[in-house]
């Protein structure tokens, strides 16, 4: 079965870096673009990065533009976020998730657990 399975997370320094990663199993993930989200305590989880099946296109959202970089590795099944200039409003779960898997005739969307990352001085 499909499984997104993060990794990285951590309390950071405010200016610091972590690289997330996240490990997708059970579909055809060179196939398919990948995308990271988190969600703030007490706010909806939001788009943060998109990467297309090849890696060839990326897109940002404003607030993680210029510190943020998405990237994979389709021999691992593997997607990284590479944060750096972390701020404390960086701070969220952080998730994977892989959208319109084809499973039989129907397509569904995958989440992973999620992260935690926390950046604190």
């Amino acid at each position: 079965q499909v499984q997104l399975v993060e990794s990285g997370g951590g309390l950071v320094q405010p200016g610091g870096s972590l690289r997330l990663s996240c490990a997708a199993s059970g579909f055809y993930f060179s196939a398919y673009a990948m995308r990271w989200y988190r969600q703030a305590p007490g706010k909806e989880r939001e788009l943060v990065a998109v990467i297309s099946s090849a890696g060839s296109s990326t897109n940002y959202q404003d607030p993680v533009k210029g510190r943020f970089t998405i990237s994979r590795d389709n021999a691992k099944n593997t997607v990284y976020l590479q944060m750096n200039s972390l701020k404390p409003e960086d701070t969220a779960v952080y998730y994977c998730k892989a959208e319109g898997i084809w499973v039989g005739v129907v397509k569904k969307d995958y989440w992973g657990q999620g992260t935690q990352v926390t950046v604190s001085s």
